[in-house]
């Protein structure tokens, strides 16, 4: 019953109604019905003499009557019984039907409510706000989520600001550090080997935290990037094998690509997409593995796919990886060079296009990341 739709439930619980009115109103008038007939015989009255004043009560047992009157009056209630029941089910069926689709009607405004629901993404919720010019019982239930809309966009709005802030101040002081360092490293080039490894380790993680402001610096500033090039995937994915050969070279990563898409969107934000996620693909690959991007589409979206011949993902972390700063190996990512933002930067830019991006496939044989983008925006 839990997984019944509320028009279902409506419609069973009328058409039980139905059934129980209609099922008590045959039983009375049947046995109204019967007990009438029942008495017909001793009510009729036969005239032995149409000129006679006398009359004879009728018997129906009397071997001078015939018996055909008395058949026809049985079969007459078995008939007025069956009817009986053929018009109870025939109205519980049309109230049935009648009920599902008045409710149906009824139910539409929740329907439509229920469908803009599903389209509220973090950079489209200015846009969602619902009418409140609806029925009286939806009225409340519209404030309460235009309301909690403000909130959500307002936080959002908040992040993004806190975001970018810091990003900003981060961004001088670190600049200002790797110039000194570098500055130290060339006045100083004869330094012991304690202080040259000191150096070189403040040196990486500047470079690390600069990597990192920038991203968040992105992240921050991604609402304000037009989205209206014209763009085509397979050129791009080309580029992106060309940019990325030295990378998989140096771990003998086999490299290729088929299929083809055109949309309206962010060149320099698909590209980012689409880089960050063979990169990742490249570095936590097996060696002497494979990257296949594949692109496709359905009725609605074109579909991306990227496959490597990683080690996989864990179930669990699979919808984790997007967060900004997960790592499902801390050591491996940190191995690699990564700051724990290319993913959630992937996931922001996806969603900004108003598509998505999952792990579609993860085994020990491999993972795929499918990305999917809407044909039309």
């Amino acid at each position: 019953m839990k997984k019944l739709s509320l028009q279902w439930r409506i419609t069973l619980m009328t058409a039980v109604l139905i059934c129980v009115t209609c099922v008590l109103m045959n039983c009375l008038i049947g046995y109204s019905g019967k007990h009438y007939m029942d008495t017909i015989g001793n009510d009729i009255s036969t005239y032995s003499d149409t000129n006679s004043d006398k009359t004879e009560s009728f018997d129906p047992s009397s071997k001078d009557l015939d018996n055909a009157l008395t058949i026809i009056v049985s079969g007459a209630q078995n008939s007025f019984s069956l009817t009986s029941w053929y018009i109870t089910a025939a109205v519980t069926l049309l109230g049935a039907a009648l009920a599902y689709f008045v409710s149906g009607h009824a139910l539409k405004p929740l329907k439509s409510f229920a469908s803009q629901i599903e389209k509220v993404q973090p950079d489209n919720l200015s846009d969602m706000k619902v009418s409140e010019d609806v029925l009286p019982e939806f009225r409340q239930f519209c404030r309460s989520f235009n309301s909690m809309i403000d909130r959500l966009d307002e936080g959002f709005k908040s992040q993004r600001q806190f975001t970018g802030n810091a990003a900003h101040e981060l961004r001088t002081p670190l600049a200002l550090l790797q110039a000194q360092m570098d500055l130290f490293s060339m006045e100083h080039p004869d330094v012991d080997d304690e202080t040259r490894n000191v150096l070189d380790l403040i040196k990486e993680q500047t470079e690390r935290m600069s990597q990192m402001t920038k991203i968040l610096l992105e992240m921050s500033e991604l609402n304000s990037v037009p989205c209206e090039d014209a763009i085509e995937l397979a050129p791009m994915v080309e580029e992106i094998f060309t940019d990325l050969a030295p990378l998989a070279e140096e771990k003998h990563i086999a490299l290729s690509s088929d299929g083809d898409a055109r949309f309206i969107g962010s060149d320099t934000l698909i590209y980012r997409m689409l880089f960050n996620l063979t990169e990742n693909a490249i570095r936590y690959n097996r060696k002497s593995g494979a990257v296949r991007i594949s692109v496709c589409e359905d009725k609605k979206y074109h579909l991306i796919r990227i496959k490597d011949h990683g080690f996989g993902i864990a179930k669990t972390d699979q919808q984790s990886i997007f967060q900004p700063f997960f790592r499902v190996d801390k050591s491996r990512s940190r191995a690699h060079g990564g700051v724990g933002l290319g993913l959630s930067l992937v996931w922001e830019i996806a969603s900004l296009h108003g598509g998505s991006v999952k792990v579609e496939e993860s085994s020990k044989e491999g993972t795929t990341i499918l990305v999917s983008l809407p044909k039309e925006r």
